[in-house]
Protein backbone atom coordinates (compact mmCIF):
# COMPACT_ATOMS: atom_id res chain seq x y z
CA UNK A 1 0.00 0.00 0.00
CA UNK A 2 1.29 3.59 -1.35
CA UNK A 3 2.01 6.31 1.51
CA UNK A 4 -0.92 8.48 -0.05
CA UNK A 5 -3.42 5.80 0.14
CA UNK A 6 -2.57 5.75 3.64
CA UNK A 7 -2.75 8.97 4.36
CA UNK A 8 -6.39 9.10 2.25
CA UNK A 9 -7.62 6.36 4.41
CA UNK A 10 -6.36 8.43 7.87
CA UNK A 11 -7.97 11.36 6.84
CA UNK A 12 -11.23 9.69 5.99
CA UNK A 13 -11.06 7.40 2.59
CA UNK A 14 -12.66 4.45 2.15
CA UNK A 15 -13.43 1.50 -0.42
CA UNK A 16 -15.82 2.55 -2.67
CA UNK A 17 -17.62 0.39 -4.80
CA UNK A 18 -19.76 1.40 -7.70
CA UNK A 19 -21.52 0.02 -9.98
CA UNK A 20 -23.12 1.47 -12.64
CA UNK A 21 -26.11 -0.14 -14.86
CA UNK A 22 -25.92 1.67 -18.15
CA UNK A 23 -27.31 1.21 -21.95
CA UNK A 24 -24.87 0.13 -24.69
CA UNK A 25 -26.29 2.05 -27.94
CA UNK A 26 -26.48 -0.60 -29.74
CA UNK A 27 -28.82 -2.45 -27.76
CA UNK A 28 -30.65 0.48 -26.17
CA UNK A 29 -33.21 -1.72 -24.15
CA UNK A 30 -30.35 -4.02 -22.52
CA UNK A 31 -28.81 -3.09 -19.06
CA UNK A 32 -25.30 -3.98 -18.93
CA UNK A 33 -23.50 -3.57 -15.48
CA UNK A 34 -19.73 -1.58 -15.09
CA UNK A 35 -18.09 -2.32 -11.44
CA UNK A 36 -15.71 -0.34 -10.33
CA UNK A 37 -13.67 0.85 -7.26
CA UNK A 38 -11.68 3.16 -5.71
CA UNK A 39 -10.45 4.64 -2.55
CA UNK A 40 -12.57 7.45 -1.78
CA UNK A 41 -13.78 10.62 0.76
CA UNK A 42 -17.29 10.03 1.76
CA UNK A 43 -19.96 11.99 1.77
CA UNK A 44 -18.21 13.80 -1.30
CA UNK A 45 -16.94 10.77 -3.38
CA UNK A 46 -14.34 13.25 -5.37
CA UNK A 47 -13.15 10.24 -7.62
CA UNK A 48 -16.40 8.49 -8.22
CA UNK A 49 -17.95 11.96 -9.40
CA UNK A 50 -14.71 12.35 -11.85
CA UNK A 51 -15.35 9.17 -13.00
CA UNK A 52 -18.61 9.17 -13.82
CA UNK A 53 -18.09 13.17 -15.67
CA UNK A 54 -15.57 11.24 -17.34
CA UNK A 55 -18.14 8.51 -18.91
CA UNK A 56 -20.95 11.24 -19.78
CA UNK A 57 -18.43 13.13 -21.89
CA UNK A 58 -16.23 10.46 -23.48
CA UNK A 59 -18.44 6.87 -23.49
CA UNK A 60 -21.30 6.41 -25.77
CA UNK A 61 -23.15 4.32 -23.05
CA UNK A 62 -26.00 5.79 -21.50
CA UNK A 63 -25.79 5.50 -17.47
CA UNK A 64 -29.16 4.23 -15.92
CA UNK A 65 -28.19 4.16 -12.09
CA UNK A 66 -25.28 3.77 -9.94
CA UNK A 67 -25.19 1.98 -6.31
CA UNK A 68 -22.25 3.06 -4.52
CA UNK A 69 -21.17 1.04 -1.21
CA UNK A 70 -18.17 1.61 1.06
CA UNK A 71 -16.14 0.38 3.57
CA UNK A 72 -13.51 1.68 5.55
CA UNK A 73 -9.93 -0.22 5.24
CA UNK A 74 -8.13 1.19 8.61
CA UNK A 75 -10.45 0.95 11.65
CA UNK A 76 -10.10 0.68 15.27
CA UNK A 77 -9.47 -2.11 17.31
CA UNK A 78 -12.37 -4.07 18.61
CA UNK A 79 -11.79 -5.72 21.78
CA UNK A 80 -13.88 -8.90 22.41
CA UNK A 81 -13.87 -11.16 25.65
CA UNK A 82 -13.39 -14.87 25.94
CA UNK A 83 -16.51 -16.85 26.84
CA UNK A 84 -14.53 -19.58 28.72
CA UNK A 85 -11.13 -20.01 29.49
CA UNK A 86 -9.64 -23.59 29.89
CA UNK A 87 -6.28 -25.48 29.39
CA UNK A 88 -5.39 -28.80 28.00
CA UNK A 89 -2.61 -31.36 29.27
Amino acid sequence: MRTDEFETQLKGGRLTTAEVLYYMPDHPKLLQSFMWQTLDVAPEYPRVHSFLEYWRKEIQAVIHSVRLSTVGIVTPARVRFADMVGTLN
